[in-house]
């Protein structure tokens, strides 16, 4: 007799527990209605939202998640559930997950492996019981195991899950997207599959939370290590399938797969749905963004299209004397190819205002970085006035390049409250805007955006290459030291001037104080800035 398995990726927002309740309790009840569904499995820390974080540390919180899952667990009759939530046992709190069976909690097994790495939290929070046990229970005559999310990754919580009689292993997830982790984690199913000889149901959490970007993209392995074909990254859906208990091997029911896997897109995908999720998540319906004729802004303006639709983006030029004319026809161009609103508010008068009222200390100095940044904030001050007016989000266009470097002016070019491009390389920016004119039949990033040089405007013929190595190097020698924690010595051994590495080791590292302050964007590589590389802005390790 098979036995039908039903996996809900889909978004649970963070701290939203009585609406999580209540589609959880309805979510187990369509299950079982309308999938024939034997056993239905949520995501990790589904009840709470995934990361909760200080929220944890609210006893309230921790008694209000208490109180729903007593209110969920009667909504489990004719079907097994297993949802995932915060367990408090006094001044403890478990990672836990809770098997519903017959109205009831009938099982809670609490993670055994805590993270606690990267952008990973979980010993700050929760504890490991002492006395933990291997969590297997009954489903139609099956005996099915119960892991969390990093319990994979080691090999004893399975072996003794197997040991305790296990055939089939459903593992609720919380695993944020990065590039390259598909590939890893398939490799890790197929081994702990085969090792096993149990299969392995791998349910992950999609959606976006702040920098964090969970891509869904669950999986099944068949006993004998064989994967098949991930569900589609990004999206919302009911994964359906039937487990042969004899064969030990699935046979997806209802599982739309991914048409294109490529880095390109599925990191586009990934900035839209958190762009996408932190605009509804916080109460906008629409953004606003500075579009300068350069490939930064361009670039997000075409995510932000994507994410929220061209009625919901407005597109602002802030022309200054500097501005050079191509970058005024190539802005109003992609406007009039997406359908989005174009302002245009020259910063002259702000700038020149400016100027004139420090004249009088600023006499007898050249001009110097200061004029330039003074343009910078006139903008920002624009846009953020615009942003309050009308209502809205404000983006900012800075990438990861710049924001290693500190190429980008505080309280200007930096204003807004989400970074899309924040960890994105600039010829990673580029590759996306490439892949994004392939998609659809129309090209949406003027072509001589993508091939001009580029320039900040803010003097006379500049280009980025003035101040920085050509971006190819740049970002070569940035993805050695932040993203693979490579030391100068290694990046100077791998061929790279020692002056040009000596630069920029040093641009990266007195500019932490900026990276601080910048907007959340989301997370698509192996180091982001912000919650996953954690640097001390007072630091003398020049290595």
């Amino acid at each position: 007799m098979t036995l039908r398995i039903a996996l809900a990726q889909f978004d649970f927002p963070v701290g939203a527990v009585a609406s999580n309740a209540e589609r959880i309790a309805a979510m187990i009840g369509q299950a079982r209605d309308e999938f024939g569904a034997d056993l239905v499995v949520f995501p990790e820390l589904a009840l709470s939202g995934y990361p909760p974080e200080d929220l944890l540390l609210r006893p309230a919180f921790l008694a209000d998640c208490e109180a729903a899952m007593r209110r969920i667990a009667p909504a489990a009759r004719g079907i097994t559930a297993v949802v995932g939530w915060p367990q408090a046992a006094g001044a403890i709190v478990y990672n836990a997950a809770s098997v519903l069976q017959d109205g009831r909690i009938a099982h809670t097994y609490r993670k055994r492996e805590l993270p606690n790495y990267a952008v990973f939290d979980e010993r700050r929070y929760f504890d490991v019981d002492p006395d933990r046990e291997d969590c297997v229970f009954e489903v139609e005559g099956t005996p099915v195991g119960l892991l969390i999310c990093e319990d994979l990754w080691f090999p004893e919580p399975l072996a003794g899950t197997v040991r305790a009689g296990a055939q089939l292993v459903v593992v609720p997830n919380a695993s944020p997207f990065e590039r390259d982790k598909h590939a890893q984690r398939d490799r890790l199913l197929a081994e702990r599959a085969g090792e096993s000889g149990a299969a392995i149901a791998y349910l992950n959490l999609v959606g976006g939370q702040d920098a964090l970007v969970f891509d869904g993209a669950s999986v099944l392995a068949d006993g004998d290590g064989t994967v098949h074909p991930a569900a589609a990254a990004f999206l919302d859906q009911w994964l359906v399938a039937d487990f042969d208990p004899a064969t030990r091997r699935f046979a997806p029911v209802q599982w739309i797969v991914d048409g294109d896997e490529s880095r390109d897109a599925l990191a586009w995908r990934a900035v839209v749905r958190g762009l996408q999720d932190y605009c509804r998540k916080n109460g906008f319906d629409k953004v606003w963004l500075g579009l300068s004729g350069g490939v930064d802004s361009a670039l997000v303006l075409a995510l932000a299209v994507d994410a929220l639709g061209a009625d919901h983006v407005t597109a602002v030029r802030l022309p200054s004397r500097y501005t050079a004319a191509l970058s005024n026809d190539l802005a109003e161009a992609q406007c009039r190819t997406l359908g989005v609103r174009l302002l245009t508010v020259p910063i002259e008068r702000p700038f020149q205002g400016f100027l004139d009222a420090l004249a009088e200390p600023f006499a007898g100095r050249p001009a110097d970085v200061t004029e330039e940044n003074l343009q910078s904030r006139c903008r920002g001050a624009i846009l953020m006035a615009l942003a309050n007016k009308f209502g809205g989000l404000l983006l900012t266009t800075g990438n990861k390049s710049e924001y290693a470097v500190g190429y980008a002016t505080i309280y200007g070019d930096m204003c807004g409250g989400y970074a899309p491009l924040k960890d994105l390389y600039k010829t990673e920016v580029y590759a996306l805007a490439r892949w994004r004119n392939t998609v659809g039949g129309t090209p949406v990033i003027p072509e001589g955006v993508i091939v001009r040089p580029p320039s900040a405007e803010l003097r006379e013929n500049q280009t980025d290459q003035d101040s920085l190595p050509p971006y190819d190097v740049l970002d070569a020698i940035l993805l050695r030291h932040v993203d693979q924690e490579q030391s100068r010595e290694e990046i100077v051994a791998a061929g790279f001037d020692a002056a040009t590495v000596d630069k920029v080791l040093r641009l990266v590292r007195i500019s932490e104080w900026k990276r601080h302050q910048a907007a959340p964007g989301p997370k698509v590589s192996r180091r982001a800035f912000g919650r996953e590389r954690r640097y001390p802005i007072s630091n003398g390790y020049a290595g």
